[in-house]
């Protein structure tokens, strides 16, 4: 782990980026929403980038979440993101863990989600698979309208999520953020949802996903380093 002083300077940093990024794009840094990916990071990091300022941390492993939120549970106005794919005989503990389940892809999940959080309706996000890759979840372009539909009367449905295709040049992903953009702005108007988040960008490509329209980035190993073995 970093010592806290270091993490609170990467985030320091990445907060930087955000804005010049915001900036380029005729943005306020304001309309993004930095996510910190936490996956096997020590509960001691949360706490570190906590007292820095963060307020957002996503989390890919539901058990791990949990571990981490009880022994953070003072931390009383961090909200929680799940970001990681959740099945749908683990939504009971997801539902506990949670505050926001970005990775939404098929109505069975919206109906166990709302078997379990009725009241009010879970926010979520819908995971977009937009390079038809096969090792990843998310639901297909074409197929997230009927999602949509189907799933609005069950969960609160913020917007859409994506990954893109692993690339070494961070450019190559613009164009799946730009899709996943677009594709926002069509459902809403044919939905009437305002689906006004868009999270998209990570830690090799935040910038990138901020100038075409991002109002999350899940961002991980810029603040908090490797991730522990």
């Amino acid at each position: 782990m970093l010592a806290p002083n270091e993490i609170a300077q990467r985030l320091r940093e990445v907060r930087d980026r955000i804005a010049q990024a915001a900036s380029r794009s005729a943005r306020s840094p304001d309309e993004v929403r930095l996510i910190l990916a936490s996956k096997t990071q020590p509960a001691q990091a949360i706490r570190a980038a906590y007292r820095a300022g963060a307020r957002d941390f996503g989390e890919n492993y539901i058990q791990e979440a949990a571990s981490k939120r009880a022994e953070l549970v003072d931390l009383s106005d961090a909200t929680w993101h799940l970001i990681g794919h959740l099945q749908s005989n683990k939504t009971k503990l997801a539902m506990r863990t949670f505050d926001i389940i970005q990775t939404l892809d098929s109505v069975r999940l919206a109906d166990a989600i709302a078997r379990v959080h009725p009241s009010p309706p879970m926010r979520v996000l819908i995971e977009v698979n937009l390079g038809g890759e096969e090792s990843k979840s998310g639901v297909a372009a074409r197929e997230v309208e009927s999602l949509i539909e189907a799933a609005r009367a069950k969960v609160e449905i913020l917007g859409l999520m994506t990954i893109p295709p692993p690339s070494q040049n961070a450019l190559a992903a613009r164009k799946y953020f730009a899709e996943l953009r677009a594709l926002r702005d069509r459902l809403a108007a044919r939905s009437g949802l305002a689906l006004s988040e868009l999270s998209m960008g990570m830690t090799e490509e935040f910038e990138v996903a901020i100038e075409e329209g991002a109002t999350m980035v899940r961002v991980g190993r810029a603040v908090f380093g490797e991730r522990p073995k």
